[in-house]
């Protein structure tokens, strides 16, 4: 393909922005809308929670596996390109398959591929933006509008079309973010690779680390009613699928507005202090949802609070892994993130949701205990080492 550009250059910059969009539109098409495609393929609450579970089980198994072999080859790129390709031929099953473990088994594979191109992702954005004035969030909220235009145009097609519209926009999706990737670039060996002492589990076992772990886990179990439920709940409250659509993408767009802000807000307030806020007024965020959703305001305020639950809790822990861990643990530091937060915790809060939902008879129940959980979360990062958190330097385990 001739010579490759840098990859600091504006074009590789525009380039990372469309993965981004095309990445977390995915994002913005399956989980909003999972739950309906599943409801009308006859699937029970109790069955979309379980099946929410095992496919997200998965998140453990991809990202740590591709994460050891980018940290060792130094080609995250390579990882990104291959876990795209992968997860576009692993979707297609999701055609032939109607049982219950036959889509398991198609969204399962899917999504083990398809969240071990996050990390790297992430990685290559970091590197890529460090010697330019353009800062990770400027690109990452290319995501989060991805996100809100596709969960607005999948969620008008369900009021046109059948609640199969989301498999039909992920193939789309998922065939752009593939080709997408193909073109990206990734910088050549950091010059800040030394060796630190120790080994990866040094970090990793720290009590800070920990901590950090368990809330963010808990973050994620709290998601687990408004991932699997949300677009079920509205329905069930006679919101329209537009409408439905739409309240997911003010949450977003909020989302975006903090990730243009939220290296400032770092710099003041520190990482510990923004992230026990995003848990306590994420709770609050929950309980609004529990019994107060038949009222269109509340339910519109409750969304601009994403730009914490999910937004501003986002950046600060990338800020906090990428500051914490030295540079040749980058990817595996990211992976466990995302396997332990998104994989144990998100498959815990997807099942406990799923047997709690009672198709909608529980709905208040299903948000008070995901409100219950993002308050563990916060008292989990009461216990950890604020100075450590709050370091903007690689800092010893603590």
């Amino acid at each position: 393909m001739g010579q490759e550009m840098p990859a600091h250059s504006r074009t590789n910059l525009i380039l990372l922005c469309v993965t981004y969009w095309l990445y977390f539109g995915q994002l913005g098409v399956l989980t909003p809308y999972l739950g309906i495609f599943l409801d009308g393929r006859g699937f029970s609450s109790a069955e979309i929670g379980e099946l929410w579970a095992v496919i997200t089980l998965t998140r453990i198994v991809g990202p740590s596996l591709w994460a050891g072999i980018a940290d060792k080859t130094g080609k995250a790129v390579n990882i990104v390109r291959l876990g795209c390709f992968l997860t576009v031929v692993s979707f297609c099953s999701v055609f032939f398959f109607h049982s219950f473990w036959g889509l398991t088994l198609a969204f399962g594979l899917m999504m083990m591929f398809w969240t071990a191109v996050l990390p790297q992702l992430e990685v290559i954005t970091i590197q890529s933006v460090q010697p330019t004035k353009i800062s990770y969030g400027q690109i990452r909220l290319w995501g989060s509008i991805g996100f809100i235009v596709l969960t607005v145009v999948v969620g008008k097609a369900l009021d046109v079309f059948s609640s199969e519209a989301p498999v039909y926009a992920s193939l789309i999706v998922l065939t752009g973010l593939f080709l997408s990737s193909l073109f990206i670039q990734q910088p050549g060996k950091q010059g800040d690779r030394t060796e630190v002492p120790g080994t990866l589990w040094k970090f990793a076992r720290s009590r800070t680390f920990l901590l950090f772990l368990l809330s963010a886990g808990f973050l994620q179990v709290s998601f687990g009613a408004y991932y699997g439920f949300f677009a079920l709940y509205m329905r069930d409250l006679n919101y329209t699928g537009q409408q439905t659509g739409l309240l997911i993408a003010i949450g977003v767009i909020a989302e975006v507005g903090i990730f243009l802000i939220a290296r400032r807000l770092i710099a003041r307030f520190g990482v510990w202090s923004l992230m026990l806020w995003c848990m306590v007024l994420t709770a609050g965020r929950w309980y609004a949802l529990a019994d107060f959703a038949h009222i269109g305001p509340v339910v519109v305020f409750s969304q601009l609070i994403h730009a914490l639950s999910f937004g501003l809790a986002h950046v600060t822990a990338m800020h906090f892994i990428t500051h914490y861990f030295p540079a040749h643990y980058q990817s595996r530091g990211q992976a466990l993130y995302v396997s332990i937060a998104f994989g144990f915790g998100g498959a815990l809060g997807n099942y406990i949701a799923g047997q709690l939902w009672q198709q909608g008879a529980q709905a208040f129940e299903s948000f008070a205990f995901a409100a219950l959980s993002a308050l563990a979360g916060a008292v989990c990062l009461l216990f950890c080492h604020r100075p450590t958190m709050n370091k903007l330097d690689i800092s010893a385990p603590t």
